[in-house]
């Protein structure tokens, strides 16, 4: 009995040195996405937007299989437990851009939910299969006077990024009130539209999520590199477009 034992012992530790962490979390996210597909939305004002693109249109900066969970099972469930948080009370009247501007009034359920969704719905359309490269017009100017060079602005927001301690955002912002840009970084799924004490206020003209759903399938602990390839997908011509249109109030 004592060899078998160790025989069984030995060979639940090869099994365990051979599957990485890296394939237990697939595995994870799988089962994750295969449940939120087979649970029906809960009924309420707020809906799932459609992806812009298709799963695989950012590769190889960001995989298939990473947007095709981000969006039909975290994003998901974002708005299905949003609904349920309204449901019956009178923030179920409320827009989002409502809940957003009251958070810190507003119970955690109904927040964090809310972030979620409107983060995620913001993340989408500032992501695109031809994005990358630098922005233009008004908004390059700004970056360059705000920050001494794209490039400068470019370590700045990586060093936000990468210095979110567990789960965020980094955000580039227009702060109305300074009248500049600014870069800031948020916990869990607050945002910069929230009126949260202490959080720096402003519109949101990128983000990128730093939740580690968003990128542990191909990049794993490797947050750097999620961070550097960003810079490939990014749509500056959103970017530009909701910079102009902060900039007339």
């Amino acid at each position: 009995m004592l060899k078998r034992d160790f025989l069984k012992n030995s060979l639940l530790a090869v099994v365990g040195a051979v599957i990485s962490p890296a394939v237990l979390a697939a595995a994870h996210e799988e089962k994750l996405l295969r449940e939120a597909r087979a649970m029906p939305m809960a009924d309420g004002p707020f809906t799932l937007p459609p992806l812009p693109y298709a799963f695989n249109a950012l590769e190889p900066h960001i995989d298939a299989r990473t947007m095709e969970i981000h969006h039909d099972a975290h994003h998901k469930t974002y708005v299905s437990k949003l609904n349920e948080a309204v449901a019956g009370k009178p923030e179920e009247k409320m827009s989002l851009a409502q809940l957003l501007a009251s958070a810190s009034k507003q119970p955690d359920a109904i927040r964090n939910n809310a972030g979620g969704h409107w983060n995620h719905s913001f993340f989408w359309q500032l992501l695109a299969q031809k994005g990358g490269g630098q922005p233009s017009g008004t908004l390059a100017a700004a970056i360059t006077k705000d920050f001494g060079s794209f490039d400068k602005f470019k370590e700045e927001f990586a060093k936000a990024a990468t210095g979110r301690f567990g789960s965020g955002w980094a955000w580039l912002i227009h702060d109305a009130k300074a009248g500049k840009l600014a870069i800031t970084s948020t916990p869990n799924q607050d945002n910069p539209l929230m009126d949260v004490a202490g959080m720096q206020r402003g519109t949101p003209l990128i983000g990128l999520d730093v939740w580690e759903h968003a990128y542990y399938l191909k990049y794993q602990n490797k947050r750097p590199d999620y961070v550097a390839a960003f810079w490939n997908v990014v749509n500056w011509s959103e970017a530009g477009k909701r910079y102009d249109a902060a900039l007339k109030g």
